[in-house]
């Protein structure tokens, strides 16, 4: 039986960051799949495709061919993983992650690397719907305010100039989008164990984690 770690949480909780920390600590494969739908809406936007048009938005899903070598995600033959890091990407991921068609074709593909592979994966609907059986389930969430900063400096940090303000208003304006979409929308799933971060830093929600894990496989 493989092994499936489930993470949850909003936008800017650290999830990707633990994620991958915790996947090289227990040999796991470690699949993004916040990553996924902000390449769909990468490749969406490129193609002037509106998240509103549907059919052509599920068309252009299902002929991408994703796959991850290590924390990239290559696309279609190109790496994308900076790429769709863009504020450009992130104002506007929710509106195509909310797109029921699209959930159900990438929960798809997401299970069935979870089927074939000890798994880490993160998102706002991993332990409520794609691994629902998943022996680990944590939801990571933090403070807007605290959120938006860690955003602020990671963009910061890669030269790319932002406001404060504007990003904590994205934060805000994703939270409502991602906790009342219709379909799957971001919860805590009732066995999940919850880890505000606020005040806590990478290696100790880590350690949180892995303590977990650990005793697990005691």
């Amino acid at each position: 039986m493989n092994i499936s770690v489930a993470i949850d949480g909003p936008a800017g909780a650290g999830k990707s960051t633990i994620a991958s920390i915790v996947a090289n600590r227990f040999s796991l494969m470690y699949i993004n799949t916040g990553s996924m739908y902000r390449a769909v809406t990468l490749i969406c936007m490129r193609n002037n495709i509106a998240y509103t048009k549907v059919t052509d938005v599920c068309s252009l899903t299902n002929s991408l061919n994703m796959y991850f070598e290590g924390e990239r995600l290559v696309v279609n033959g190109e790496d994308v993983s900076e790429e769709i890091r863009l504020p450009e990407v992130s104002n506007n991921v929710s509106n195509y992650a909310a797109i029921p068609q699209v959930r159900e074709i990438l929960v798809k593909l997401q299970q069935a690397m979870a089927n074939k592979y000890n798994v880490i994966m993160d998102g706002r609907d991993i332990g409520t719907v794609v691994l629902k059986d998943a022996p680990f389930k944590f939801f990571l969430t933090a403070s807007s305010e605290e959120r938006a900063k860690r955003r602020f400096n990671e963009l910061n940090a890669k030269g790319i100039t932002v406001e404060y303000n504007t990003i904590l208003n994205d934060i805000i304006k994703r939270d409502y989008i991602d906790s009342n979409r219709e379909v799957n929308p971001l919860r805590k799933a009732q066995d999940a164990i919850e880890i505000d971060s606020s005040k806590l830093c990478i290696n100790e929600v880590v350690e949180i984690i892995s303590n977990y894990i650990k005793e697990y496989m005691k």
